[in-house]
């Protein structure tokens, strides 16, 4: 018979091999947080930040795959550290506290606040120090690199305010057009085409027709358009568009070589720059030999070579200086074709589709900006910081992009 002091050195054995069980169970969890599962370059990601940072992207409620998102995320922290380490970028104590309190502010919370939501979610108060501290230390490491690189001209303020406007209420319209070429040998069979489509009240018609008459690239959809704003279009014509009903269609309008004609599909309000531009500012670039295969296929290098109107002085350069006009027009100053055509255009696209000299000649017509009115009120430093901010942002990822290409990356 096994006596009691027997007995209690089996049960202590048997506790100790639990308490050692779970000890080691315990371990082992541990050593599994612990795991590197991302090397960039000499630096490692652990599974606990891994963990960590997709928890802390849930709590902002981050769309998409949280653990790719966070894996992306580390990967550029670690390539941001080592590079900032390079230049012996670090924080102090107080301004990192001070932007733990403004990051949580922002939340509606005070520190001690947010700091209990995270950890009610699994969220350690040090992965947000890792988070914030990463950011504020790459926002001024790339305003010290590149601050001196971004020089912001009086242009640039004014594309930017021309581009950007006050916001109102305006009335957008949504068109159908048809553009019927018309030189002198074929105007009266374009006359005549005109009248007829002119008197068309079906959708389907109108668009049939311009499918085979129109001298637009939008005849391929039919010649709808998408929404414009009204103060786009010639101040001569707004009356006359504004006042069709949907599905009728405006008398036979004449403009050099052609003859225009719309269909109101739609009126709307919307949100648009606040006044009409009080000038258009637009380039014309010559191009010999009209709507050739050679004329249209120099203006589509062109096309692809400019983004801004700036950019054509490069192409024109050496050429005399009639193949290029440059001009800034109040609306009412601008002929009825080049108006239209300007009236589908952003700052910085083009077309192609009018000419000159009796169709010798192939206007590439690009929009530089539209002058609003009211802009003299547009703070301007405002502007200039938010360009700066832009300009700045882009380095940065351009900056990111290269360390990334030039980083070993495992897996």
């Amino acid at each position: 018979m096994m006596s009691i002091g027997m007995r209690k050195c089996q049960v202590f054995a048997a506790l100790a091999a639990v308490v050692l069980g779970l000890g080691l169970a315990t371990d082992v969890a541990a050593q599994g947080q612990l795991t590197p599962v991302i090397s960039v370059n000499d630096r490692v990601v652990t599974q606990y930040e891994l963990t960590q940072r997709a928890r802390l992207l849930e709590v902002f409620r981050t769309p998409g795959d949280l653990n790719e998102t966070a894996r992306k995320a580390l990967i550029e922290d670690r390539l941001k550290q080592q590079e900032m380490a390079r230049f012996g970028i670090s924080v102090s104590e107080p301004v990192l506290e001070q932007a733990l309190e403004d990051f949580a502010e922002r939340a509606n919370l005070t520190l001690p606040q947010f700091t209990q939501v995270l950890s009610q979610n699994g969220v350690d108060i040090e992965t947000l120090r890792d988070f914030v501290e990463v950011g504020i230390l790459w926002r001024d490491f790339v305003r010290s690199r590149f601050n001196r690189q971004v020089n912001i001209t009086d242009a640039d303020i004014e594309r930017a305010i021309a581009q950007q406007g006050n916001t109102v209420s305006q009335l957008e319209v949504l068109l159908n057009e048809i553009i019927i070429a018309a030189p002198p040998e074929r105007a009266a069979a374009a006359s005549s085409a005109a009248d007829q489509i002119a008197r068309m009240r079906s959708f389907a018609e109108f668009e049939a027709a311009a499918r085979q008459v129109s001298a637009l690239p939008s005849r391929e959809n039919g010649g709808r358009l998408d929404w414009l704003p009204i103060d786009n279009y010639p101040p001569q014509l707004r009356g006359v568009i504004l006042d069709l009903e949907p599905s009728e269609v405006t008398e036979p309008i004449e403009i050099p070589n052609g003859i225009a004609l719309f269909q109101m599909r739609g009126k709307r309000e919307a949100v648009q720059p606040a006044q009409a531009p009080l000038s258009i500012e637009y380039a014309a670039y010559y191009i010999p030999g009209g709507k050739t295969e050679a004329g249209l296929r120099q203006a589509a290098e062109v096309r692809d070579q400019v983004d801004t109107c700036d950019d054509l002085y490069g192409v024109a350069r050496n050429q005399p200086a009639e193949m290029l006009d440059r001009l800034t027009q109040s609306p009412s100053e601008i002929s009825n074709e080049i108006a239209l055509e300007l009236a589908r255009l952003d700052p910085g696209e083009v077309s192609y589709n009018l000419t000159r000299n009796n169709g010798e000649t192939l206007v590439f017509l690009m929009l530089c900006g539209r002058n609003n009115a009211g802009a003299g009120t547009v703070d301007r430093d405002v502007i200039s910081n938010q360009i700066r901010s832009q300009r700045l942002a882009a380095l940065a990822d351009a900056l990111l992009e290269d360390l990334r290409a030039s980083a070993v990356i495992r897996p």
